[in-house]
C-alpha cells in the first residue's frame, strides 16, 4: 500500500516508525532478558507480596519440569482457569517453556462453558483455583483431560492474610475440599521439581502460543491461533507507540483478566517484555483498584470503559492521588467522551480509546498517547498493520469516510480458528482479516467504529447503529451506563431499546431520556423502550453482553404471548 493509501502515517507522533523488526523468539525469552537484566526487580506484586524476576523464572522453570515429568510435550494445550495471581503468570510461562498451547480459561465459565471449551481444545492438563475445582471434576471424564493441577490465592498472600483469606472462605461457604486422587496434583508438589534450565525451541511464525477463544458475545466462542511470533509483534508495537514514555521501570495495573485476550497482551506480555512490575488484582474492585493506585503508584492503567466508569464515579475518588498514571489505553468496548474528560482531569494522565479483537492479539489501532487523537475515533493502525474498509457483501473498497466493514492485515493476525476450516477461510481472505465491525476512515486516517455487524438495529427500514445512540444517552448528567439493543417489534421489525444504569442519587424518568434523545438524534434512531437497571450484565472484560438483554427480553415477550394465548 501507498503512503496515499496509507493516510494514518503523516499523523504518527515522532519516534514512532511505521514499520519495525519482530524478533522470532519464544514468548519466554523476554522473561530470561528480563531475569538476566533485573533478578531483583519485582516482576509481580500480589496483596503487596513481592516476587522477583529471579524468583519467578526459579518458579517457571521448577513448574516446567513437573509439567513435563506429568507428560506435557511440545504442542499439547495445557488449560490455566485462574484469576489474575501469581500461579497464572508462573503457569502460562511454564507451558510456553515446554512448547506447549496455552488455553486461558474464564475462571467463571459453568461446567457446561468449560466442557466446551475443553473439548474444543483436547487439553490434557488443567491448571485450576481450588474453589473452581468442582466444575473441573464434574466435567473431567467427558473431556480429554488427565491431570488436574490444584492451587488456592493463599498461597501467595503476605502473612497474615495468607492465614485470614481461608477463614473467610470458610465464613462464605467457599471453601472446596480437593480430594487426594491419581489424576489431582497440588501446586506446593510442582515447585519442588527440579528445574527446566533450557526452554524448548519454537518456531515462532508457525508454533501456537496459545488457543484463545473469542467472547462468545454473539454466538460460540472459536479457538483463535495466535503463534508466539503473533503475540510477540503485538508487545512490539505496543512498546512503539508507547515510545514518549520514560519510565525504565514501569509498573501496570493488572486489574484487566489475563484469561482474556486484552490482558493477556497488554498487562502480562507488555510488563514481562518491558521489564515491568504487574500490580496483581484477581477480580475488579474499585476500592481495591483505587487503594493499589494510592500504595502502589502504577503508570500505566489498561481498562475497560467500565472500569474508568467505575473510577470517576467513586465518591473518594478526588481524595487519592491518581498522579503517577500517565497512560491508558481502553478497549473492549466504546470509550464515552465524557468519562475520557473526567478520568484525564481526575488523573492528569492520558487516556486513549484503542480497537483490537481476538484474532488480532488483539491491538490494531489507537489513539496517539502523547500526539493529536480524535474524540470518538479508536485512532491510527498501528506500525505495520493495514486496514481497508469495504463493501460487506462485494468486498470493494468504500471511499473515504463512507461506512463499511474493517478489514485488517498485520503480523498480529492469526493463523486461523482452531479446527474451523471453513470459519477460518471467511474471515481471513486474501491475508486479510474480516472483522465484522462497521467502520469508516476519515481523510487523515483516523477509523471510527460504528458498530458491530451483527449488532446493527433495522428498524422500518432504517439502518441504526447502536454507539451512536449510546453516546448521546451517556451525554445526560443522570446516566452513569447505557447500553442500546434492537428488540423485536411487529411494525418496525426491531426497535430501539435503551437499557440504563443511572447515578447514584440520580433521578430521571423514561419519558426524559427519549426527550434527551430525540433533541439530538434524527427520530428513527431515538429509543422507544427505556429500561433502569442497578447493572448491566457484563464480561468479566467489563463488555457489556446485549446478547444476554436480548435474550431476556425474547423470553418476557414470549411469556406475555403465552399470558395472552391463555
Amino acid at each position: 500500500m501507498t503512503l496515499q493509501q496509507r493516510p494514518w502515517l503523516r499523523h504518527y507522533p515522532p519516534g514512532v516508525p511505521a514499520t519495525l523488526t519482530y524478533p522470532e523468539e519464544s514468548l519466554v525469552q523476554p522473561l530470561i532478558r528480563a531475569a538476566t537484566a533485573h533478578p531483583d526487580r519485582p516482576a509481580m506484586l500480589f496483596f503487596g507480596k513481592r516476587t522477583t524476576y529471579r524468583e519467578l523464572l526459579d518458579q517457571v522453570q521448577r513448574a516446567a519440569g513437573a509439567l513435563a515429568e506429568m507428560g506435557v510435550r511440545k504442542g499439547d494445550r495445557v488449560a490455566i482457569m485462574l484469576p489474575n495471581s501469581p500461579q497464572c503468570v508462573i503457569a502460562y510461562y511454564a507451558a510456553l517453556w515446554l512448547g506447549a498451547v496455552v488455553v486461558m480459561v474464564n475462571p467463571l465459565y459453568t461446567p457446561r462453558e468449560l466442557k466446551t471449551q475443553l473439548s474444543d481444545s483436547g487439553a490434557r492438563h488443567i491448571i485450576v483455583l481450588d474453589i473452581m475445582y468442582p466444575k473441573v471434576a464434574e466435567v473431567r471424564r467427558d473431556t480429554a483431560l488427565e491431570r488436574v493441577v490444584v492451587t488456592g490465592l493463599a498461597e501467595y498472600l503476605p502473612f497474615p492474610l495468607s492465614l485470614v483469606f481461608p477463614l473467610q472462605l470458610r465464613r462464605q461457604g467457599q471453601l472446596v475440599r480437593v480430594p487426594s486422587a491419581p489424576h489431582v496434583t497440588r501446586w506446593s508438589e510442582l515447585l519442588r521439581q527440579a528445574p527446566l534450565s533450557e526452554p524448548v525451541p519454537v518456531n515462532a511464525r508457525e508454533d501456537l502460543a496459545a488457543l484463545q477463544y473469542t467472547g462468545g458475545t454473539t454466538g460460540t466462542p472459536k479457538g483463535a491461533m495466535l503463534t508466539h511470533f503473533n503475540l510477540y509483534a503485538n508487545c512490539v508495537q505496543i512498546g512503539a507507540w508507547l515510545s514518549e514514555f520514560k519510565e525504565d521501570h514501569f509498573r501496570v495495573l493488572a486489574a484487566l483478566p489475563f484469561f482474556h485476550v486484552y490482558g493477556l497482551t497488554t498487562v502480562l506480555n507488555y510488563t514481562v517484555f518491558g521489564g515491568g512490575t504487574m500490580i496483581l488484582i484477581p477480580r475488579f474492585d474499585i476500592n481495591q483498584v483505587l487503594g493499589v493506585i494510592r500504595r502502589h503508584r502504577p503508570h500505566i492503567f489498561p481498562g475497560a470503559p467500565t472500569m474508568y466508569v467505575a473510577v470517576v464515579n467513586h465518591p473518594r475518588a478526588r481524595e487519592i492521588d491518581m498522579s503517577s498514571i500517565q497512560a491508558c489505553v481502553s478497549g473492549a468496548a466504546p470509550l464515552p467522551v465524557e468519562v475520557q474528560t473526567a478520568f484525564e482531569e481526575l488523573t492528569g494522565g492520558r487516556l486513549v480509546e484503542g480497537y483490537g479483537l481476538t484474532e488480532a492479539s488483539p491491538v490494531t489501532h489507537a489513539n496517539p498517547v502523547w500526539g493529536h487523537r480524535k474524540v470518538g475515533s479508536i485512532g491510527l493502525p498501528w506500525p505495520d498493520t493495514d486496514c481497508r474498509i469495504v463493501n460487506p457483501e462485494t468486498g470493494e473498497d468504500v471511499p473515504v469516510g463512507e461506512p463499511g466493514e474493517l478489514l485488517v492485515r498485520g503480523p498480529q493476525v492469526m493463523k486461523g480458528y482452531w479446527n474451523k476450516p471453513e470459519e477460518t477461510a471467511q474471515t481471513l481472505r486474501d491475508g486479510w482479516l474480516w472483522t465484522g465491525d462497521i467502520a469508516r476512515m476519515d481523510e487523515d486516517g483516523y477509523f471510527y467504529i460504528i458498530d458491530r455487524k451483527k449488532d446493527l438495529i433495522i428498524a422500518g427500514g432504517f439502518n441504526i447503529y447502536p454507539r451512536e445512540v449510546e453516546e448521546v444517552i451517556y451525554t445526560h448528567p443522570a446516566v452513569k451506563e447505557a447500553t442500546v439493543v434492537g428488540v423485536p417489534d411487529p411494525y418496525r421489525g426491531e426497535t430501539v431499546k435503551a437499557y440504563i444504569v443511572l447515578k447514584e442519587g440520580a433521578h430521571v424518568t423514561a419519558d426524559e431520556i427519549i426527550a434527551h434523545c430525540r433533541h439530538h438524534l434524527a427520530a428513527y434512531k431515538v429509543p422507544k423502550l427505556v429500561e433502569f437497571r442497578d447493572e448491566l450484565p457484563k464480561s468479566l472484560v467489563g463488555k457489556v453482553l446485549r446478547r444476554v438483554l436480548l435474550e431476556e427480553e425474547l423470553k418476557k415477550q414470549a411469556d406475555q404471548q403465552r399470558q395472552h394465548a391463555g
